[in-house]
């Protein structure tokens, strides 16, 4: 990613900027100020920050960059999801920049989508979460495009092209977060993260990690870090990292095989790690969080959807505290995969659950806009 030619609000802490904004002349506190303003009250034009001199906000207005990049287009489903195309190789106040186009694959340059959840209160379909929980989940991308590859995933069909920045992470949060705040949701707030958009998270640590404790302070989004998710493949050094900071959010294990041998086929990082590896470090996980592991498990029609997958998975589950999320598939176009049956999720889920794996569906949101799981990366649904 091109660094932004003026500092980026997001990417600070209130000592960072503090430090930023001595330099400029300014009085420290000026910081804790504009950060009460941001977070506190979803106001990014300096010039609006009524407490402090007309000084400070021209010279905040000047080197200090609020928002970075634009929001492309918002999409809605019919299921109350929707979902941001974000582009970043634009200032949002710039207005003689030109409007990104797709290219002939549908792909937008240095763009990601993020995508706003609601379960429970005010939502179309009334999906509570847990004991009736109206929650607001907003799913997040760490990286424009993806590394990984895996073959029932739109993100990594146009591979990699960078890794966001802490800031542009915690951006898209703050800005899903503030339309709740805005459009007269029942909620108003954002309740949870997921890190499953686009990316692969454990590759950019350098810049998840303190996003997480921009989302989880005090002073920035201030979330439960147990009502955060973060999602790997399986990149073994990152769980191990992720574990030993004081950030007790779920690891999400996105195993979608029983087997090493079909897990290859389908995600090409396979081939670098056996499943005996990633249980040994999602043990570690939960040994040094207390937290238990979600194993993520995509079931593609005719492939990994059988009852003997089941029972494979089930003998995976149980050597870890862990539960079992199953995902259908969700059709991307040029993919080989198909949307199992019904009566195949159902048999599947049966088997686990008969025994003793703690198993749920998880239900496909967004379908209609290409925001549902696997479905990030295309301009259109």
């Amino acid at each position: 990613m091109e660094p932004s030619p003026r500092p980026h609000f997001f990417d600070h802490t209130p000592d960072s900027l503090g430090d930023v904004v001595a330099g400029w002349g300014m009085p420290r506190f000026r910081a804790k100020q504009v950060f009460h303003w941001v977070y506190g009250r979803g106001v990014v034009d300096p010039l609006e920050m009524g407490n402090l001199s007309a000084a400070d906000r021209g010279r905040l207005k000047e080197n200090l960059a609020f928002i970075r990049g634009r929001v492309l287009r918002r999409q809605d489903a019919s299921d109350g999801t929707h979902k941001l195309l974000v582009g970043w190789g634009a200032a949002a106040d710039d207005p003689l920049a030109l409007a990104p186009v797709a290219d002939k694959n549908g792909f937008f340059a240095d763009a990601t989508e993020c995508v706003m959840i609601p379960a429970g209160a005010g939502r179309s379909g009334g999906d509570a979460g847990p004991r009736g929980a109206a929650r607001r989940t907003a799913c997040l991308s760490s990286q424009v495009g993806c590394p990984v590859g895996c073959s029932f995933c739109a993100s990594g069909l146009g591979g990699l092209d960078g890794n966001l920045t802490a800031g542009q992470i915690v951006q898209q949060a703050w800005m899903l977060d503030r339309e709740l705040k805005t459009s007269g949701d029942p909620v108003g707030r954002l309740t949870n993260v997921v890190f499953m958009g686009m990316g692969e998270p454990m590759a950019n640590l350098k810049a998840v990690v303190p996003a997480l404790r921009t989302l989880t302070a005090a002073w920035g989004m201030n979330l439960s870090a147990r009502k955060i998710t973060v999602s790997t493949v399986g990149v073994v050094p990152g769980i191990r990292r992720l574990g030993e900071l004081d950030l007790p959010v779920t690891l999400a294990l996105s195993l979608h095989a029983p087997n090493d041998e079909l897990r290859r086929q389908i995600i090409p990082w396979a081939s670098f790690v056996t499943i005996e590896e990633l249980v040994a470090a999602c043990r570690g996980y939960f040994e040094a969080t207390g937290r238990e592991v979600t194993l993520e498990y995509i079931l593609l029609g005719g492939f990994n959807d059988g009852p003997q997958h089941a029972a494979e998975l089930a003998a995976v589950a149980k050597r870890l505290r862990s539960n079992v999320n199953l995902i259908r598939y969700n059709e991307v176009r040029g993919l080989p995969h198909q949307r199992p049956s019904s009566e195949n999720v159902h048999r599947f889920q049966k088997v686990l659950r008969d025994r003793g794996v703690n198993a749920h569906l998880r239900a496909s949101r967004g379908r209609d806009i290409a925001a549902a799981c696997g479905q990030l990366r295309y301009a259109g649904p």
